[in-house]
């Protein structure tokens, strides 16, 4: 049989096509017109390559989805944060939905659900992952557009907190002082060298030259799930570098390698056991009561025979409570206090210390590890808030002998 329009015994009208595979199909109308306009549209969509199924959208869109993730080839790190995200927040919410009934307003009413108890991140992730499945979907013939095209997201508010820079007085002064001795020497090269946390805590001795003073950054170390392990490659092409060491950081390093021994593989900064440390441990017992300790987060006091501490919650409100010891008040307050320097924020300050001595940009570029000169000029020279270079490139000093500081001389 072949293509066309004929009427059931019931009274219907059903429309009659082969598929771009030869194969029979049909669809039931109740009307004789809405059967004739349906295959019409059915064989211009077959004549220009655009033909999809009518059935095709039966299809769950978990199982397309669960097809769509098994043919990922990305990294290691992505995998995980990606199948986190669609196993929590995505597949709960559309798992059970045929593909064809997702549309575009059920998709933006649950974008903007999220929005009010998600991060505008996670959100952002969320309707990325969404919209990826359902474009594999219309990909394969299976729907005829994605209905995730145009969702809004709320945008992301930047926050004072956001990217925060470390002076280097404070870095050096106060906030090294506080880390433990063992793991002193990682926050130093962090803050020395720029390095990522997977490029400091991946350092082996074969990319230390002390004596010349240079690093070199060839891999690193990713955790998925609790577990390390080590990625023979940085992050990008750009990423493999070498990068100077201040000679305040070379003999902290060589205090380092005196008196710890070297881990798995010849890893520097290792933990007891030899392994990699893990990036989550390390900031909950090691990073933020070092922030505390330094007094950049919150506050701890003596009051009496007592420890008093301070700290602010997420709501901004401020709070105080006694404690018989030092280290419970340290990581009480580093485990309520809200925002803090983070560890990334030391490669931030690395850049910005850089860009505000004058560095140009593209030695700034190589020794960060970014692929394009406009990643640095973008992320960087905007954070710098040293005015006094503003001063000194207008030459406010008078330096040039032509009349008092801020009058107009005329040519």
């Amino acid at each position: 049989m072949g293509g066309g329009v004929r009427k059931t015994p019931a009274g219907n009208w059903r429309a009659y096509w082969r598929d771009p595979t030869g194969r029979q199909t049909s669809k039931t109308f109740r009307t004789k017109r809405e059967a004739a306009t349906f295959l019409a549209q059915v064989t211009a969509a077959t004549s220009t390559g655009g033909y999809v199924s009518p059935h095709a959208g039966r299809a769950l869109f978990g199982d397309h989805a669960r097809q769509w993730m098994g043919s990922w080839n990305n990294e290691a790190t992505t995998h995980a944060r990606d199948a986190s995200i669609m196993r929590t927040h995505v597949l709960p919410q559309w798992g059970t939905w045929p593909l064809a009934k997702i549309d575009h307003m059920a998709v933006q009413t649950w974008i903007t659900g999220l929005g009010a108890r998600l991060s505008p991140a996670t959100v952002a992730e969320c309707r990325r992952l969404t919209s990826a499945v359902m474009r594999s979907a219309v990909r394969n013939r299976l729907i005829p557009f994605n209905p995730c095209e145009d969702v809004k997201v709320q945008k992301r508010r930047r926050r004072d907190t956001d990217d925060q820079v470390i002076a280097r007085e404070t870095f050096r002064r106060r906030l090294l002082p506080a880390v433990p001795h063992r793991h002193r020497a990682l926050v130093a090269v962090a803050g020395g060298c720029g390095l990522r946390w997977g490029e400091a805590s991946g350092l082996c001795r074969d990319a230390l030259d002390l004596d010349r003073g240079t690093l070199r950054v060839i891999r690193t170390v990713i955790e998925v799930s609790g577990h390390t392990s080590f990625k023979p490659f940085p992050k990008s092409v750009a990423g493999r570098r070498t990068v100077p060491l201040p000679a305040w950081l070379v003999t902290i390093v060589r205090e380092h390698l005196d008196r710890y021994p070297l881990g798995e593989g010849d890893l520097i900064f290792a933990n007891e056991v030899g392994g990699a440390l893990r990036r989550t441990l390390f900031r909950s017992r090691v990073w933020r009561p070092s922030l505390v300790r330094a007094g950049l987060l919150g506050s701890v006091a003596s009051d009496g025979d007592r420890l008093l501490a301070r700290w602010t919650d997420l709501d901004g409100q401020r709070h105080r409570q006694h404690f018989a010891s030092e280290p419970a008040a340290v990581r009480y307050v580093a485990r309520a206090h809200a925002g803090g320097l983070r560890f990334h924020d030391l490669r931030h300050s690395y850049a910005t210390w850089l860009v505000d001595d004058g560095v140009p940009p593209n030695m700034v570029q190589r020794v960060m590890g970014h692929e394009r000169a406009s990643t640095t000029l973008d992320l960087y020279t905007r954070r710098t808030d040293d005015a006094s270079r503003i001063l000194r490139a207008l030459d406010d000093e008078d330096d040039l002998g032509g009349g008092p500081a801020g009058v107009l001389v005329p040519a």
